[in-house]
Order: C-alpha cells, then structure tokens, then sequence
C-alpha cells in the first residue's frame, strides 16, 4: 500500500533503481533499431516479443485469462496509454531529436502524473512532490544539457515526447484504478498482449512491416533486448512499484533514467563522466529525498 504522506519504503527504492536501468537502456535500443525499421513497426516487434516471453511464465503461475470483453477492457485501455501511444510518440518523437533530449523530456513524466492524479482526486497534490519533481527536472537537464542538440525542425519531436510523457500520466490513472488488484506479472503480460492487437493493426495499416527487408543481426539482438529487458521484465518491475508505492511516486523512475544510462555508458562502454553529470546527477539525488521527505522531518526535528 502507498504510504499516506507519500513515502517509498527502502526495497521500492531499489525497485526503482533497478526499473531506471532497464528502461535506460530502451533510447540506446531505439537508436539502433530505428536505423533499419520504421517506428511503428519498432514498437510492434518490441511489445509482441515481450508477450511471447512472459506467457509461458504466466501459463506456468496458473494465472487466470480476463473473461470477455468486460475483463479485458481496461488492460487495452492502460496498453492504449501505456505502450502504444507512449511508444510510438517516442520512437517517432527521435526520427525529430536526439536520444538525451528524449530522455529529458521523458523525465516530465512525473510532473504530468502529479497533475492528472491531483486533478482526478486520486492522490492529494503535495507541495513537496511538486517541488522535488521541478527540482529533478532541473537536475536532468543539467545531466544531460551537454546533449539537448536543439536545431530547426525539432518542434514536432520535442512537442511527441511531451504527448508520451503525459500519456503515461493518464495510464498510471487508470492502472491504479481498474488493476490494483490484478498480480503484476499478468497486469504486465495482458496488456502487452493488447498491445501487440493494436500495433499489428497500426504497423499494418501504415508500415506494411512484412514488405520490409530482413533487419541485420545486431538490429535483431537490439530488438531483443528491448523486448526482453526494457519491456517484459521491465514492466513486471513496473506494476509491481505501482501497486505498493503509487503512481506518482512509480514514475519518478523516468528522473533516474538518464542517471543510470551515464552510469552504464561508464561501464560498458568505458565513457567518461563529467563534472556536469555529476552536479546534475547530485541535484537529481536532492530532488529525490525532498521528495520522499523523510530526510525533512529529520532536519525539522
């Protein structure tokens, strides 16, 4: 159960550490396959392979199927929210900017989640959180400023990620009402598998991704990681955050996320950190502990 003044307890904290990661690595995956296939097709093989993945773990569980229509509908209405317009506005949104602006912009998510809760009664609005969600955006930029590459013709892209950030607000919404009680692996893996009717119909209708040429192997390696870690094991983590933390507190992952990809570009590929990632990664650590607000109370006492 989320706590009643917002708090995340310790393990939600590693929860969303390990969830950064693993979404982190989505822009870098997205930057590959994006050089070979087109957007919606993109999206298509990411959400349909990670249902092919996870349903044999949910035959295993003995997980039972929605019944009807009545049990399926709000698992297409968070796939609706959750991957299908989020995905393809961002996949879409880097054909226009680059991957460490997309990820800034990705990391107002927490902002839009703020409001729509607030506005929808869910979860009162909060001072602190309002506060520690501006104050992490700035640490992002900071984080990440070296890299905005703002050029003409970037409107579209900057103004797509936005329209992610805010769909992934409303599916928190919705997640948090209609699935509460729904355990995460089978929340994770029926509404990729909503996904995957949706997508077929829209890459269909617009790529036709069966007249596209055979993708290289390391696209199809990257496609496979995407699928694999930064969506199925990704949103088994996901739901599982929603449903002890909330969703405000679930999306503060996307202020993580360009902290943890500096940190594995630092370890796998040997890249430097600069001072300014430092400071920005600094402000962004602040910006979570105002948030949480635990560390206030102490100095108030």
């Amino acid at each position: 159960m989320t706590a009643s003044d917002g708090r995340i307890d310790a393990r939600d904290w590693s929860l969303l550490a390990a969830l950064s990661v693993l979404w982190g690595g989505s822009f870098f995956f997205n930057g590959v396959v994006l050089r070979e296939l087109p957007p919606f097709t993109l999206v298509l093989l990411r959400v349909l392979l990670a249902a092919i993945i996870l349903l044999p773990v949910l035959c295993a569980q003995r997980l039972p199927f929605p019944k009807g229509w009545t049990g399926w509908q709000p698992f297409f209405l968070v796939a609706l929210f959750n991957n299908v317009l989020p995905f393809s506005l961002i996949v879409t949104g880097q054909t226009y900017i680059p991957s460490g602006l997309a990820s800034i912009l990705n990391a107002t998510t927490p902002l839009f989640t703020v409001l729509v809760m607030a506005a929808a009664g869910e979860e009162k609005l909060i001072v602190r959180r309002v506060v520690g969600v501006i104050v992490g955006l700035i640490g992002v930029v900071i984080l990440r400023g070296g890299e905005l590459g703002f050029a003409s013709g970037q409107g579209r892209g900057i103004l797509l990620c936005l329209a992610a950030a805010l769909s992934y607000g409303i599916s928190a919404l919705i997640a948090r009402r209609s699935l509460s009680d729904s355990p995460p692996l089978a929340t994770a893996t029926f509404q990729l598998m909503a996904s995957s009717v949706m997508m077929a119909i829209v890459a269909g209708t617009f790529e036709r991704p069966w007249q596209l040429p055979v993708p290289s192997a390391v696209t199809g390696l990257a496609v496979l990681g995407l699928a694999a870690l930064s969506t199925a094991l990704a949103y088994i983590v996901f739901f599982q955050i929603l449903r002890r933390s909330g969703a405000t507190n679930v999306m503060l992952v996307t202020l993580l996320v360009p902290v943890s990809a500096i940190l594995l570009g630092w370890l796998v590929l040997g890249e430097q950190i600069s001072m300014r990632e430092i400071a920005g990664a600094m402000v962004i650590g602040s910006a979570l502990l105002v948030i949480d607000g635990r560390v206030l109370k102490l100095l108030e006492r």
